[in-house]
């Protein structure tokens, strides 16, 4: 009989990561209005003039239905609108709502309180370099996605 647990695997780690980070953050921003999935089409909209649902597909690597739904509930609860693109007035760019605009400040703290609450006690080089090798594995799987 085997008493040994197997050795840690670092993708259920970062999956662990992920899910940690999805509590912490999840009620915090709830409070202010605002749901995690919400967080890529925010910041992805923060600097834009608008953006085409297909880019905001791309940015926030999800199916199109999903990213669908979850416009449509944005717009509901009046945290995004629709607008004509003046390059193409048959398409539509998602711009966020002034609303939404103020109480993103408030949100972009909780983010930064719970990054330094999950990097406590890592050094920045230790920080930079969790970080460096984050990039390399997200990397690995959008071309192994592709």
């Amino acid at each position: 009989m085997n008493t040994q647990s197997p050795a840690p695997n670092p993708m259920q780690q970062i999956g662990l990561a992920n899910r940690g980070f999805i509590r912490l953050y999840e009620g915090r921003l709830k409070a202010l209005g605002f749901a995690v999935a919400q967080i890529p089409v925010l910041v992805a909209l923060k600097y834009s003039e608008g953006l085409p649902q297909a880019e905001l597909v791309r940015i926030a690597r999800v199916e199109q239905s999903s990213m669908a739904q979850l416009l449509g509930r944005m717009e509901r609860d009046g945290m995004i609108q629709r607008v004509a693109d003046p390059a193409d007035r048959r398409s539509r760019l998602i711009t966020l709502t002034d609303a939404v605009r103020e109480r993103m400040p408030q949100a972009h703290a909780v983010m930064v309180q719970g990054a330094a609450q999950a990097l406590e006690g890592f050094s920045e080089e230790e920080q930079a370099t969790l970080l460096a090798l984050l990039l390399r594995v997200n990397a690995n799987l959008e071309r192994v996605g592709e």
